[in-house]
């Protein structure tokens, strides 16, 4: 019976059952492994990135915060009457008292717990009065290595008892008196360490894995205590990150710490010379992996036993289910998880090996279909992300100016002209910080242009002259914000670097159905090398190189990248420049209406 025909057959059946089943199954464990492998990193580098955002933002805000309170108005003129030797006392009381106002009023409207402190030469502590300052680690370090962005610190100098408690981080800055470019104190920036401690906390690698801020050296940034194990992982950690920033400030890579395999992950920040870094075991950020893979395994072992006692009841109960499941997979393979999952095989409920394999693979697909899903999502707001940076990054010393302009029209007691002036920066202001929409009226852009073009007037008078041709059928479609200030501000700034009279022609059309906006000038031009530079920049959306060109043709940079950002194929550029003879930029982008 051992060699009789049925016997054979039976075997041949199996091993022809057995074989092919034992491959896919192997097949299919260890593509899915590397896909969702991959998706585990990945996700995983996201949110150390979205993190990493977080705080580049939030940093941002509080060095913007430091820069206007050393340039206000009010600090200024406390400056000035402290170091000025025939002020009486009466006077610096006054100035300070304004001083204290502005500050505690700043303080009391930000929603993000910012206190502000302001150390002078001439009268210490803005609110203990004294000097002890000095002594603390925080100043010795910004004094000996220009450290400004702080260690979590105790700070004594607070407005209350309630901010003496809590631990705070810092952005200190020097104090200037602008007039006379006179270094004479500091200005702080305290944040509580909370706001960074329990953002970072939230950020967990599987069951123990977590994330620190690090300064250069080592040190944490806000006070978190690592266990031994961590602190040594992390150590070796550093110092292969500092010889892989050269190539790329962000990534992971696996290390081995007591014959056991990590990943770890970083972020390096320049600006402040931090690192956030996160380890975590390998085998517990992939336990899924690894749980999956031995399941699938086994199910395979266990069904070689079955299939030589039943290998026809098997070819009916497996081969359906498995050519159903085939075809579900190509769907996946070609990204069409709802036709998968639709196609996937009804099969009953119980333990069957083919049922469990089946709904693996259903839970698998769901999660790969999600895992897509949220890295697409992800993209978009990085995507976004990266517009908003680019629409910030406007003139940041043209308000300076203006303030300026309006001092010295204050100073001639041209009343008139200082109201002027102040409703229109108050205009440009809130256009300015109006980010609730990526989409203005025409006639919105324009206005801000004009009010813009008022302040440089007053500033260069007969000097600058401008020609505004406005299709009236243009002032209600809409276009992507700020798209024609920096390219005016471009026209201007190079157009009085050649000297005589600048002359600026802004034409805003609507022809075919585009809108055509020119701007002319009369300028020192450019290269055509650099012409075409700017050209390869916007048909290859290099937005990463147009935010670090430090300052090169930075507003016509800003403005193309945000048009590939924001209208794709559909935007239109042509620049006609030569040297000693001005520029002529054209933009066509689509007519959007409403």
């Amino acid at each position: 019976m051992l060699f009789s025909l049925r016997s054979r057959l039976m075997f041949a059946f199996s091993l022809l059952l057995i074989i092919p089943f034992t491959a896919l199954v192997f097949l299919f464990s260890e593509q899915s492994s590397q896909v969702i492998r991959a998706s585990i990193e990945t996700s995983t580098s996201q949110t150390i990135e979205q993190f990493g955002s977080h705080l580049t933002t939030f940093l941002q805000q509080v060095e913007e915060v430091g820069n206007q309170v050393m340039s206000n108005s009010v600090t200024q003129a406390w400056l000035s009457t402290g170091m000025n030797p025939d002020s009486s006392n009466a006077e610096l009381l006054v100035t300070k008292q304004r001083q204290v106002d502005y500050i505690s009023s700043y303080s009391i409207n930000n929603s993000n717990g910012i206190s502000i402190g302001i150390f002078s030469d001439f009268a210490g502590g803005i609110w203990t009065q004294d000097r002890t300052y000095v002594d603390q680690l925080w100043y010795k370090q910004f004094v000996v290595e220009d450290e400004r962005w702080t260690s979590a610190h105790y700070d004594s100098d607070q407005a209350d008892e309630l901010m003496k408690t809590r631990r705070v981080n810092s952005y200190v800055i020097p104090l200037v008196q602008l007039q006379s470019f006179t270094r004479i104190g500091i200005v702080k920036i305290n944040y509580p360490t909370a706001t960074l401690h329990d953002a970072l906390d939230k950020i967990r690698f599987g069951e123990t894995g977590r994330a620190f801020l690090l300064k250069s050296d080592g040190s944490s940034v806000l006070d978190q205590q690592a266990t031994g194990e961590e602190l040594s992982i992390i150590e070796n950690g550093l110092k292969e990150i500092k010889e892989r920033k050269e190539e790329r400030t962000d990534g992971f890579f696996s290390v081995r710490h007591s014959g056991e395999t990590f990943l770890l992950f970083y972020r390096y920040f320049p600006n402040q010379d931090w690192y956030v870094i996160g380890a975590v075991p390998e085998k517990e950020l992939f336990v899924k992996i690894n749980n999956i893979r031995r399941t699938l395994l086994l199910v395979s072992a266990a069904l070689v036993g079955v299939a030589m006692l039943v290998a026809l009841w098997l070819s009916y109960g497996i081969s359906r289910p498995l050519t159903t499941m085939a075809r579900a997979m190509k769907l996946v393979e070609r990204g069409e998880f709802s036709g998968a999952l639709e196609m996937m095989p009804k099969v009953r409920t119980g333990h069957s090996e083919v049922g469990y394999v089946t709904r693996i693979f259903e839970s698998m697909t769901n999660r790969l279909r999600y895992l897509i899903e949220t890295e697409f999502e992800t993209n978009l707001r990085r995507k976004n992300a990266e517009y908003k940076a680019l629409l910030l990054q406007i003139n940041p010393h043209f308000f300076n100016n203006t303030l300026e302009i309006i001092g010295g029209l204050a100073a001639m007691k041209r009343n008139d002209m200082v109201i002027d002036a102040t409703e229109a920066l108050g205009q440009m202001m809130r256009y300015s910080l109006n980010l609730n929409s990526d989409l203005v009226n025409v006639k919105e852009e324009l206005n801000y242009i004009r009010d813009y073009l008022f302040i440089l007037k007053l500033r260069y008078e007969d000097r600058l002259e401008v020609i505004i041709d406005e299709d009236e059928r243009t002032k209600e479609l809409l276009i992507a914000k700020f798209l024609l200030q920096p390219i005016v501000e471009n026209a201007v700034k190079y157009s009085l670097e050649k000297g005589g009279i600048a002359k600026i022609s802004i034409s805003v059309r609507l022809l075919e159905e585009q809108l055509t906006l020119k701007v002319t000038d009369n300028g020192i031009g450019m290269k055509q090398s650099f012409v075409n530079d700017l050209m390869t920049e916007l048909k290859s959306n290099a937005s990463v190189d147009i935010l670090n060109s430090e300052g090169q043709s930075i507003g016509l940079r800003n403005v193309l990248s945000r048009c590939r950002l924001y209208y794709g194929e559909k935007i239109s550029v042509e620049i006609d420049s030569r040297l000693g003879e001005g520029t002529e930029i054209v933009l066509r982008i689509p007519a959007v209406k409403g």
